[in-house]
C-alpha cells in the first residue's frame, strides 16, 4: 500500500470515529422534572429518548405514560437513579439535587424560566443537546412566527391596560397572584396587545389586594385556569370580581376567565396562549387572528 494510500484509508477512518462519536453523544435516557421542558422535547422528537418525567408532567399523552420521578420540590433521587439516565433536565434553583447529580455523575442540563424570548433560545440550546438541532431550529422558528403574526394583527389597536391574574384563594379576591412587569406572562400581555396593570413592578409575580386593584383600575382583567376547571366554577369565579363595581373592567365587563393547561406553562403552545389573549383583548380582530 503506497503511502496516497495509507493517508486517505486514515481520513475515511477518522471520519468514520468522528461520525460515530457524535452520534452516540446525543442522549438516550433522558429524565425531565419540569413540563415545560418536557414538552419541547416531545414537540422537537426526542421523546422515545425520555425514559421519567415530574409528577406533573402531562402533555403530552405519550408523557403521562412514562414513570413519574417526582416534582421541583421533592424529585425522586433513587427513582432518578434506577432510570439509569444519561441526562436530566433541572429547575437551576435546585441546588441540593444538581449537587447530588453532580456527585452521581449523571450529566445535567440547567433550565429556568424568564422571558418570552428564552423559551424559544431554550428550545434551541435543548436541541443541540439532545441531538435534535434541526428539529429544535423548526420548532423554534415556528412559534416565532406565530407570535410575530399576532403582533402584526394587534399593532395598530390601542393597549389595553389590563390585569393579568394567574391565582387567588377561591371564591374571594384574597391572596391575588398576578403578573409583574418581567417574565414570559407579561410579555404574553404584551404579545397580545395589552399593557401590564403592574408593569412597574419589576418582577415575575407580584401578591395584590382588591385595594391594589381598584387603585390601578385595568380596563380589563385576564384570569388564567387550568384546562378541567369547570363553566360553573369559572361563572363562580368571576361573579367574585364583581365586588369592585368601580374597575373599568368589572363595571365594562371586560373580564377574561381563561381556560387551558398551556396558559402558565413556557413551552412550544406559548403561541396558542398569546393568541387566546389576543381574542379576549381585541375580539374585533378574531377574524384577522384566525386566518382561513
Amino acid at each position: 500500500m503506497d503511502a496516497h494510500q495509507k493517508t486517505l484509508r486514515g481520513l475515511v477512518a477518522l471520519v468514520l470515529t468522528f461520525v460515530a462519536t457524535t452520534a452516540s453523544a446525543a442522549p438516550a435516557r433522558i429524565i425531565s422534572v419540569i413540563p415545560a421542558v418536557t414538552e419541547m422535547l416531545f414537540a422537537m422528537g426526542a421523546g422515545p429518548q425520555m425514559v421519567g418525567v415530574g409528577s406533573y408532567d402531562h402533555f403530552p399523552a405519550e408523557a403521562d405514560r412514562l414513570p413519574k420521578v417526582g416534582a421541583l420540590l421533592d424529585p425522586d433521587f433513587e427513582k432518578i437513579l434506577s432510570l439509569h439516565p444519561d441526562l436530566v433536565i433541572v429547575y437551576g434553583t435546585q441546588t441540593d439535587f444538581i449537587a447530588r447529580l453532580q456527585r452521581a455523575s449523571i450529566p445535567i442540563f440547567r433550565y429556568e424560566h424568564a422571558g418570552l424570548a428564552d423559551i424559544t433560545s431554550t428550545i434551541r440550546r435543548l436541541g443541540d443537546a439532545v441531538g435534535r438541532t434541526k428539529n429544535a431550529e423548526a420548532l423554534a422558528s415556528g412559534i416565532e412566527r406565530d407570535l410575530d403574526a399576532i403582533r402584526a394583527r394587534v399593532k395598530d389597536l390601542p393597549k389595553v391596560s389590563t390585569l393579568l391574574v394567574f391565582g387567588r384563594e377561591p371564591g374571594s379576591l384574597r391572596g391575588i397572584y398576578a403578573s409583574g412587569g418581567v417574565g414570559f406572562l407579561h410579555d404574553l400581555l404584551d404579545v397580545a396587545g395589552g399593557t401590564d396593570a403592574f408593569g412597574d413592578v419589576k418582577k415575575q409575580s407580584v401578591v395584590i389586594s382588591s385595594e391594589q386593584v381598584l387603585a390601578r383600575a385595568p380596563a380589563a382583567i385576564i384570569e388564567l385556569y387550568d384546562q378541567n376547571t369547570s363553566t360553573d366554577k369559572l361563572a363562580a369565579e368571576q361573579a367574585v370580581w364583581k365586588q369592585l363595581p368601580s374597575v373599568p373592567a368589572v363595571r365594562n365587563n371586560q373580564l377574561h376567565l381563561l381556560r387551558g393547561d398551556f396558559l402558565t406553562v413556557p413551552g412550544p403552545r406559548i403561541a396558542q396562549a398569546a393568541r387566546m389573549m389576543a381574542d379576549a383583548l381585541h375580539p374585533v380582530k378574531k377574524d384577522a387572528l384566525h386566518p382561513k
